[in-house]
């Protein structure tokens, strides 16, 4: 298969600014560095990204998979951006069909940054089919405690949501991160993953694949995982009713609320393995 030529135009994920603090004292911290990525597919201005930057050809790459644009990475000759006009420029092979059809509705998410999905992403969500997946609870815990002492920017600056692919080790306990990546939305960071996912060689991205988010679990999340061939969904945040629908359908496995040893499985608990014993003891209901 013939992958798309990317280019490598990351961008410095922070920089720092000058504070007064609550004691008046100054001093200098770091923040989350924004910027806006405008999207051109063979000329044609799409939608304005707004992002960190930090893998922004797999962004761009994971956005057109993700909205159903593009079937494969293939589809795609070359992702070229250029930060000085804030531009990616995406040439693809024979063109994309129906694109102004396509295009036509947008519809604004529950992402922060306001994320943008055409009206098409809802469409056909019953052919997916999901593989069969089970993760056991001690995989579970590995996984969250994988999240807590990975670096991130959102230990240094803040005001920024990680998003990570694990797969599952046959035969064992343990889970193995295949990517890890941050930005302002949620929406981003899966689209950036599913870009990575795109640009890998099948038999290097062996093992059942979970997808970790820091942020809530909405419908467009639960689609877009299920997109990637995930079955298994994991987030420190909770979940959306629309979200716990398209989980349903799909038959996903959704997981929330994740920290330490505590979580709820609000969806699909047939493909978690309980080890009720991991969890410690129960807390005292508060008087």
């Amino acid at each position: 298969m013939n992958l798309p030529r990317l280019t490598k135009a990351r961008a410095p994920l922070t920089r720092e600014v000058e504070i007064v603090d609550e004691h008046g004292d100054r001093g200098i911290v770091s923040i989350p560095a924004e910027r806006d990525l405008t999207v051109y597919v063979d000329q044609r201005e799409l939608v304005t990204l707004m992002t960190l930057g930090a893998e922004p050809e797999l962004l761009v790459l994971g956005y057109l998979l993700n909205q159903r644009l593009i079937e494969l990475a293939a589809d795609v000759e070359s992702i070229t951006v250029d930060w000085e006009v804030g531009g990616a420029a995406v040439r693809t092979h024979a063109g994309i069909d129906r694109i102004e059809e396509r295009t036509a509705r947008k519809v604004v998410t529950t992402g922060c940054g306001q994320g943008s999905v055409f009206g098409e992403l809802m469409a056909g969500i019953e052919r997916l089919r999901l593989p069969d997946t089970r993760m056991t609870q001690a995989q579970l815990y590995a996984l969250v405690n994988t999240i807590r002492v990975q670096e991130s920017t959102y230990k240094s600056a803040g005001s920024v949501h990680g998003c990570a692919l694990f797969t599952l080790e046959e035969g064992g306990e343990a889970v193995r991160m295949r990517c890890f990546i941050e930005d302002v939305g949620r929406h981003n960071a899966i689209d950036t993953i599913a870009g990575w996912i795109a640009m890998q060689p099948a038999q290097e991205l062996g093992g059942a694949r979970v997808f970790y988010t820091t942020g809530r679990l909405t419908s467009e999340m639960i689609i877009k995982s299920a997109q990637m061939g995930v079955a298994i969904v994991v987030s420190r945040s909770g979940i959306t009713q629309m979200g716990h629908d398209v989980a349903t359908r799909v038959g996903l496995c959704a997981i929330g609320r994740a920290t330490n040893r505590r979580f709820l499985c609000f969806a699909g608990a047939g493909r978690l393995v309980l080890q009720p014993e991991l969890a410690g003891s129960r807390q005292p209901a508060a008087a």
